[in-house]
């Protein structure tokens, strides 16, 4: 795949995540592998109106963007995006919304816990919440990097939601999986207590999930 084919696929996930309800304005940013660095969205533009050349790459060594001027201004969130592409080899993209069922989980600072199997797609029997830090801090990437241990999704306090993929589709299915999952906990919450699959149970859908789904080459 070219490098413009990725920044095409980009702009097409940031716009579908519009159109799945996962997003809006200028919240959220998406970003995937591209040589020695990344692509990421730029700060502060609508999905509707980002274009191909306005996604901004990025050194995965990079300390402090504003070194980079001519390379455009990246989203406030690329920390996180380079700390996780840095230490997840298993992960070549990062969506992150602020998806309203979620986000409101995420007020409450709560994990979300199995009470579906389908919360296995993120890796474990529960999709961890990450402590509140500033947005763009370095505090949040740390927060973050420690909630996604062994996990391919969490949630931010106050914030939104991070989901890892192989690539954008997969990335950008989680993220809408994990909005999908917080309605249904949400709803649930609202006649008790959910009930939650056991340990043992949600090992074998994590298993059963290690091959699920398409493989892009």
């Amino acid at each position: 795949m070219t490098e413009h084919a990725l920044r095409e696929q980009i702009v097409d996930t940031a716009r579908e995540m519009e159109r799945l309800g996962i997003n809006q304005g200028t919240s959220g940013n998406v970003s995937t592998r591209w040589l020695d660095g990344f692509l990421i969205t730029p700060s502060g533009v609508p999905a509707a109106k980002l274009q191909a050349e306005s996604i901004v790459w990025l050194p995965m060594d990079i300390q402090e963007p504003s070194a980079l001027i001519d390379a455009g201004r990246p989203s406030s969130e690329w920390r996180f995006h380079r700390d996780i592409l840095q230490s997840r080899p298993d992960a070549h993209a990062v969506v992150h919304t602020h998806s309203t069922a979620a986000t409101a989980l995420a007020i409450h600072a709560r994990d979300m816990p199995a009470h579906h199997y389908m919360v296995a797609a993120a890796g474990g029997n529960s999709i961890r919440c990450a402590p509140y830090a500033t947005f763009g801090s370095q505090a949040l990437s740390d927060h973050a990097l420690a909630a996604l241990a062994g996990r391919s999704a969490c949630l931010l306090a106050h914030h939104g939601v991070i989901a890892l993929g192989r690539d954008l589709g997969r990335a950008l299915w989680l993220a809408h999986e994990v909005e999908v999952l917080a309605k249904q906990y949400l709803l649930a919450c609202q006649l008790g207590t959910p009930p939650v699959l056991p340990d043992e149970e949600m090992q074998m859908v994590v298993e059963k999930f290690r091959n699920y789904g398409p493989r892009t080459p």
